[in-house]
């Protein structure tokens, strides 16, 4: 029988829980400050979708040009984001 290192799988999937939690706790504390809440939810979804991109899609031993399929689109969803947080930050114009 050959040994091999353990896979990372268990020890994502008890990341992902773990970030699971904290936004709860997260949403739970921070219900009444709004641009908080919503960084810290973002943030915490950008980790946990990096993760399963990275070990369970096994995106992390591609290379060159899926790379820049997958940067693109989020490059845009942040200068969209960017570009519509005035308007949900002054929905009325203040």
């Amino acid at each position: 029988m050959s040994e091999h290192a353990p896979s990372p799988y268990y020890k994502i999937f008890a990341w992902l829980t773990a970030f699971t939690i904290a936004e709860i706790a997260w949403a739970y504390w921070f219900v009444e400050f709004r641009i908080v809440l919503i960084l810290g939810l973002g943030m915490m979804a950008a980790v946990k979708a990096a993760m399963v991109g990275l070990y369970y899609m096994h995106l992390k031993y591609e290379r060159g040009l899926i790379w820049g399929a997958i940067l693109f689109p989020v490059v845009l969803v942040a200068v969209m984001i960017v570009g519509f947080l005035p308007d949900a930050l002054f929905p009325y114009g203040h």
